[in-house]
């Protein structure tokens, strides 16, 4: 009996230290410029080991305290956030500005609000936050198991109608702007003083960008140009490291234009599908980028799908 409970135990301590063990990713802040910082995530998949920080967030250092751009997809996600920001300042964070409806942009609402953060967001942004709310809390507790506990959704409570939106704190201006693209409700974020781009997830670098069920390449390749349009010095991407317009033109916005211009009109042309996904499968231009192999295909065949619909 008394091994048995020996063994138990073990077995239990060693539970205890693989959880804590494989939840090593600490998010470390990066200089975007003057007050501006980016926490740039891991270009994999949600997991135990990164608690669902697989993306990218950001935070503006004001007199009036921390505007935070998205806030993680759980409780201890939103703490490691918290803890970067400690490393560059010890102002509370005052604002959370969630830029879209994607767990690992808002499941961490919860916790700042607690502390007295205003969790603010574009009113689609919030409504689907509402609506996919127990969806995505199902399935980050498949990512992230236990290390869920004590996550609560909280979609954003202070909404903003309309499909652009200024907001004003500390001498900063942030605007919002409605994307629509990879999700439903999404938004960047634009420090005009600073031209900073916060995209959210209508750009990615370093990896493919994903076209899910419910996106809309139409949408991205509109965005995109009206991104563009702005000539952002630096843009923090949904994923990806910081970059320039040159490098955002290259790995998001020319793949918009491929799958509108090229895939999009085939399908409006009526061409057959499984020809259209066979002639473009190899794009050297993008072959380069993370997750090419797994998401190409499956990225023409929505694409064909939504246009063919048109």
């Amino acid at each position: 009996m008394l091994k048995r409970f020996v063994l138990l135990a073990l077995a239990a301590v060693a539970g205890f230290t693989l959880m804590n063990a494989r939840a090593d990713f600490q998010p470390r802040a990066e200089q975007v410029v003057d007050n501006v910082y980016a926490l740039v995530g891991p270009l994999g998949q949600r997991s135990a080991d990164n608690d669902g920080l697989n993306a990218n967030f950001g935070f503006v250092v004001t007199p009036q305290g921390v505007i935070l751009i998205d806030s993680g997809a759980s409780l201890l996600g939103a703490k490691k956030i918290e803890a970067a920001i400690r490393k560059v300042t010890q102002q509370p964070v005052r604002w959370v500005v969630n830029t879209g409806s994607q767990d690992h942009r808002w499941l961490g609402n919860d916790y700042f609000a607690g502390k007295g953060a205003e969790v603010i967001a574009l009113a689609r942004t919030a409504a689907t936050q509402a609506e996919y709310a127990t969806q995505h809390m199902e399935g980050m507790k498949r990512f992230l198991g236990e290390r869920m506990q004590g996550t609560q959704p909280l979609p954003a409570p202070k909404t903003l109608a309309g499909d652009l939106a200024t907001l004003e704190l500390g001498g900063e201006t942030l605007e919002l702007a409605y994307t629509n693209a990879h999700f439903p409700g999404d938004a960047w974020v634009w420090l005009p003083k600073q031209r900073v781009m916060f995209s959210g997830d209508l750009v990615y670098v370093d990896r493919l960008l994903g076209v899910l069920p419910w996106s809309s390449v139409k949408n991205g390749q509109q965005a995109f140009h009206a991104l563009a349009a702005l000539k952002p010095a630096r843009i923090v991407p949904g994923h990806g490291r910081v970059c320039d317009l040159a490098q955002a033109q290259r790995e998001t916005g020319d793949y918009y234009d491929f799958l509108a211009e090229k895939v999009g009109a085939a399908a409006q042309e009526m061409e057959p599908m499984d020809a259209t996904l066979d002639r473009y499968a190899d794009l050297p231009e993008f072959r380069h980028l993370e997750n090419y192999g797994d998401l190409h295909r499956a990225n023409m065949n929505r694409a064909f799908t939504e246009f063919e619909s048109q």
